[in-house]
């Protein structure tokens, strides 16, 4: 069963000077702003990498839980921050890297086998697989 989700954006202007906005299918986001002060500055909007963010930060987390379940444990707690890094690259830029953190709290569960789930999770989730990055993951089992 496949499932396809959609967004779109609205752009105006040039890359510089334009401003867009991002609707998606849900409407979570409803006509949300961004734009170049919003990518490469702090004025308050979103932009293409924080939402590349929180997909593989919430990705890989529930495909941790779905992960955990299969092999026999029930997480209290999965908290997981992604840091994309967006750099120049030629006379453009690149997404080089995904940094995963996680502080997970799974009662019963060794360091080990923690570990081997956690990184089959990593390698596992869609928005891994989709990346063309190098994707790394810092954990702490509490």
């Amino acid at each position: 069963m496949a499932i396809t989700r959609t967004a779109n954006a609205h752009w105006q202007g040039t890359g510089k000077e334009g401003k867009g906005a991002l609707t998606t299918q849900s409407g979570v986001l409803t006509a949300t702003p961004y734009g170049f002060n919003t990518r490469f500055g702090d004025v308050k909007g979103t932009n293409p990498e924080e939402l590349l963010a929180a997909s593989h930060a919430g990705c890989f987390s529930m495909a941790l839980a779905f992960a955990l379940a299969a092999a026999g444990f029930t997480p209290e707690s999965i908290a997981t921050t992604a840091r994309v890094t967006l750099e120049p690259e030629g006379s453009g830029f690149k997404i080089s890297r995904s940094a995963l953190s996680l502080e997970a709290r799974v009662p019963n569960i060794g360091r080990e086998e923690f570990e081997k789930i956690a990184q089959g999770a990593k390698a596992g989730c869609p928005i891994s697989k989709v990346l063309n990055a190098d994707i790394t993951l810092d954990w702490k089992l509490a």
